[in-house]
């Protein structure tokens, strides 16, 4: 498919990646930019196509924060072997939820995902030291077990659906595995890699990726992210708990908007 667009269209596209990479490198839910933009700005794209072209610079972003997570002295303590039986499961559930996409409602999910969000900031707000502190509570087989079920549902959830997930795995992370914030999205970035890597095989198989607008978006949302994950660093846990508020907020009015004008 063959889309000409204007130098000013690329730029906004471009500047919405690296404002979706900058909220991503920190918290996740880069989406809830970058989406809306490729949606407003490129009309006549079908969906799967916008999606498709969307999963290349997710990608690129989100790889580029978890370099920076683990680079040099102030690397985030990682739990390789359950975070990395969590990936393999969700990038395998990432690719049957792209295939699913078109015999499923997705209208059906987004009250569920509403429900869940609005919990999820209410907890976390609620809980002050929630995530604070890095106090893993799991071991084990239960820890693994644990882990297959993150990857199996949260990685299904981002191929069929999407929004959020990187929001989700942060919280599954704190709240499920007792890790602090920072641990967490690190850990999440790690999921969110396999699962973007998942979908966008079969976006690419399927003919589906404008890789002239594609591959300018990932450069900036690389930036975006790289720049994200280092304030996470540098701010700590409580920066990057509010944040994590403001963007489940977000989430939250975008999903209700969405739900009342259908």
């Amino acid at each position: 498919m063959i889309v000409v667009i204007s130098i000013l269209t690329l730029f906004l596209l471009c500047l919405a990646a690296f404002g979706a990479g900058l909220i991503d490198g920190m918290v996740g839910g880069g989406g809830l930019i970058q989406l809306p933009a490729l949606l407003l700005l490129l009309p006549e794209v079908p969906v799967p196509t916008i999606l498709g072209t969307g999963k290349v610079a997710s990608l690129a972003g989100t790889s580029a924060a978890l370099t920076r997570y683990l680079r040099g002295s102030s690397a985030v303590p990682m739990r390789w072997r359950t975070v990395g039986v969590a990936a393999v499961v969700a990038g395998c559930f990432a690719l049957l939820g792209a295939r699913a996409v078109s015999g499923l409602d997705k209208d059906l999910v987004r009250p569920l995902v509403l429900a869940l969000l609005v919990l999820m900031a209410a907890y976390t707000f609620w809980r002050k030291d929630f995530g604070s502190l890095h106090a893993p509570r799991l071991h084990g087989s239960r820890e693994l077990l644990t882990g297959v079920a993150l990857g199996a549902a949260l990685g299904f959830y981002d191929g069929f659906f999407g929004p959020g997930t990187g929001s989700l795995l942060l919280f599954a992370f704190v709240g499920l595995f007792g890790y602090d914030f920072l641990a967490a999205s690190a850990s999440a970035k790690v999921v969110n890699v396999a699962t973007n890597i998942a979908g966008l095989a079969y976006f690419i198989s399927t003919g589906q990726v404008l890789y002239h607008i594609a591959l300018p978006m990932a450069a900036c949302n690389m930036l975006g992210s790289a720049l994200g994950a280092r304030l996470a660093l540098q701010r700590g846990t409580s920066f990057v708990r509010v944040l994590f508020l403001l963007v489940v907020s977000g989430f939250i009015m975008k999903l209700g908007w969405d739900m009342y004008q259908a």
